[in-house]
């Protein structure tokens, strides 16, 4: 009899993993346990396309629901897991239920991170992180003009490009001193910023929020200075933060993300996690990494896969990429830029097709690609080796 898989978290390592196993033979139990009413679906196009309501939910889904059933994969929908208990080798169910396992793999992903300001509580102060919050922001968006956004990261600017095109008056506010910050460099910055400032985004850079105010409702965001901003909604997306806690009340090791091996296991043998909840030691960078993207959703789930399927030397250490769509403009990311020393522009912004490509010592560790796929895909292919300036690619 082979062993029961419990895989806790219906997202796209979730799902994945699942897959993976299948594919790879396996023909034992395995039980996919997910908090929201619906088949795994994808994340990135909640805040473009699916927020301008040109796909449903359908359009959203990995796989046909039916996918679920002819490969015997036990899907459990609209389920929160309460516990773990390691010892007895179960996990309890918000019903009461119990279910055994003798693998359980964790892909709890993230959280939209909350922000401890006063007003918070109100009716209209939101975040997106599922069908559900698109759903509310669409709907109370209807008939509305006003939607301030605090934070200039991927989902607020994204979101921000979705909104101006349904005409409404759209404020970013963001602490920092340029929108992306963290992910990318001055240049691609400073280009983002002209670009929804030309779209007429009110983009509010090096300003802090005080609170939100409203009587039930949130009718404005005062900014640092007292000044309101009105707002008939408010989008709070200062970044995420990893569904930690079920593995950290069962006593594994926790870092801002479930810390994991090579193979995704955890600090017990039995279990296993993969994806945005995650946090591993990447030989390529030198340190510890926890990665949100589709792209690490996907490779790690298919690691652990592999590790349960009794595959040996089974080391995950990708190469990252990410993108971002805003308008009729995509970023594409390649590599982790941190430690740059260096940077090359090649392209012309002007025509809204270039790329900047990190080096640290000489070497390439990073691209970002605007509007041109070519670099990022040869990125993708070439980074860690020597790149000399004379042989930069056109963009």
């Amino acid at each position: 009899m082979q062993e029961t898989i419990v895989i806790v978290g219906a997202g796209q390592a979730g799902a994945q993993v699942a897959q993976s196993l299948r594919q790879g033979g396996y023909q034992g139990p395995i039980r996919l346990i997910g908090d929201e009413p619906y088949a795994p679906y994808q994340r990135p196009p909640l805040s473009k396309k699916f927020l301008l309501g040109e796909i449903g939910p359908e359009g959203l889904w990995l796989r046909p629901p039916a996918f679920y059933t002819t490969q015997n994969i036990d899907l459990i929908p609209d389920t929160r897991v309460l516990s773990i208990d390691r010892a007895a080798k179960r996990i309890e169910l918000q019903n009461g239920d119990t279910l055994g396992y003798d693998k359980l793999i964790l892909t709890t992903g993230t959280k939209a991170r909350s922000v401890p300001l006063a007003g918070a509580e109100l009716d209209g102060v939101m975040s997106l992180r599922t069908i559900a919050d698109v759903d509310a922001i669409r709907s109370k968006l209807e008939g509305k003009r006003n939607l301030v956004i605090v934070g200039a990261g991927y989902i607020g600017l994204e979101v921000a490009a979705v909104a101006k095109s349904l005409g409404k008056a759209v404020t970013v506010v963001e602490a920092l001193d340029r929108p992306m910050k963290r992910v990318v460099s001055p240049v691609v910055s400073e280009y983002f910023t002209k670009l929804h400032r030309a779209k007429g985004v009110d983009l509010r850079l090096n300003t802090g929020v005080e609170a939100f105010v409203g009587e039930g409702n949130v009718s404005g965001v005062r900014i640092a200075g007292g000044d309101v901003l009105p707002a008939d909604l408010v989008l709070v997306a200062v970044g995420a933060e990893p569904n930690e806690g079920l593995a950290a009340e069962a006593g594994l090791e926790v870092d801002n993300g479930i810390i994991v091996d090579g193979c995704g296991q955890t600090s017990d043998e039995a279990i296993y996690a993969a994806g945005d909840c995650t946090r591993f030691f990447s030989n390529r960078y030198g340190r510890s990494v926890r990665m949100e993207s589709v792209q690490n959703a996907i490779d790690q789930a298919k690691a652990v896969a592999q590790a349960l399927l009794g595959e040996e030397d089974v080391d995950y250490d990708p190469l990252p990429w990410f993108w971002s769509d805003q308008y009729d403009i995509k970023l594409q990311i390649a590599g982790l830029s941190d430690g740059y020393d260096d940077t090359k522009v090649v392209g012309s912004q002007d025509a809204n097709k270039f790329y900047v490509a990190y080096l640290k010592d000489g070497q390439l560790i990073a691209v970002d690609s605007i509007n041109s796929p070519r670099s990022h895909m040869m990125a993708r292919r070439t980074i860690g080796e020597m790149w000399r300036d004379d042989l930069l690619p056109d963009a």
